[in-house]
């Protein structure tokens, strides 16, 4: 860890008044905590399904920290040269520099956050360098880590500087999304690329499996808001894709389906999604296509070799949900008998 050129008393009086922990004490029992903290570990209880919209402005209305005083007190602080940072042991650090670490607002702030909500590249990529891992994991009141705040605003540069140093991407906000579920929903592609391509498979494959409140997987999200190239990326990084989803067992196909989504379905036929995965109830992508009449989709099933007999909990099959759509029913099997030299299709008895 480098040194810092700090005056001690402008740092414990900025500290004293602008944070709600003194901070040093927590930093210093999270360094010496015998057990290791967990991907998501915080104390108090979790609000699972919030109505409460994301908050990217936790630091303004009670905090006076500021973008400008913000910036004030990080220039305060000058690295040392390289020779001096091998010779000072990174476990050490000076109370200016401990306090600068562990200040937190009454919203859960660390200063990383505050940066990164100012969009203050300079002082954000400073505080990466200084930060130690466990303090770029520190969530506000929100479960917001830096890595989430980033990705919300699209911060590329920020995202691949975190993920490099090591944070965490498996930590859930309180609506239960990793930060790479926030890139999902919001196409943040460029973000999603850097969350995933230099994570190794085996860290990165429970990131995928992560399902929020909702029960949602990132490929489910993605599928849902036509993440075209989310989707295509993530099952190149080996997204289960016939993960269910968690409240009524609908994969990704089921999701692209519903939303009359035919690029979607087409992509994720091409990568080998189950055509014939059953929901909680029973209904295959097929029922669910035919069911809302989507004779295009329900083709394309059939092409991939949808079985038209499958039975539904309510024991439907897909041509029971036809309803006599002439269009869907020409997709099964019996559109070739014939009474009396006439079509059974479209006939009413």
């Amino acid at each position: 860890m480098a040194g810092h050129g700090c005056s001690k008393d402008d740092l414990q009086d900025y500290a004293v008044e602008n944070r709600t922990d003194s901070g040093i004490d927590s930093y210093r029992s999270i360094l010496k905590s015998e057990e290791p903290r967990e991907s998501g570990d915080i104390s108090g209880p979790r609000e699972k399904f919030s109505t409460v919209e994301e908050r990217l402005d936790s630091a303004y209305g009670s905090s006076s920290i500021t973008g400008e005083s913000l910036s004030e007190l990080v220039d305060s602080c000058t690295i040392s040269s390289g020779q001096e940072e091998q010779e000072t042991p990174s476990c050490e650090l000076s109370e200016q520099e401990e306090n600068l670490l562990t200040t937190i607002t009454e919203e859960g702030d660390t200063f990383l956050h505050l940066a990164i909500i100012h969009e203050d590249d300079l002082i954000t990529q400073h505080l990466i360098d200084l930060f130690p891992k466990e303090v770029l994991d520190i969530q506000n009141n929100l479960y917001q880590s830096p890595l989430h705040l980033a990705t919300y605003l699209n911060l590329i540069d920020v995202v691949k500087s975190l993920v490099w140093k090591g944070a965490s991407l498996e930590l859930q906000d309180r609506d239960g999304n990793t930060a790479l579920h926030v890139a999902c929903q919001h196409g943040q592609n460029e973000c999603a690329n850097e969350m995933t391509w230099n994570v190794s498979p085996s860290k990165l494959a429970p990131v995928l499996e992560i399902q929020n409140w909702r029960g949602l997987a990132c490929l489910h999200l993605a599928a849902l808001n036509r993440q075209h190239l989310i989707m295509t990326l993530l099952m190149k990084k080996g997204a289960d894709l016939n993960i269910q989803e968690g409240t009524s067992g609908k994969t990704a196909l089921h999701l692209a389906v519903e939303l009359h989504d035919i690029a979607s379905v087409k992509l994720l036929l091409s990568r080998g999604a189950n055509v014939d995965a059953a929901m909680f109830n029973g209904c295959t992508p097929l029922h669910l296509a035919v069911g809302r009449q989507d004779a295009a989709i329900a083709n394309l099933l059939c092409q991939a070799g949808a079985d038209t007999m499958l039975r539904n909990m309510e024991d439907e099959t897909a041509l029971d949900l036809a309803d006599g759509n002439d269009d869907i029913l020409a997709l099964f099997p019996f559109d070739d008998i014939q009474i009396s030299g006439r079509s059974v299709v479209g006939v009413k008895f």
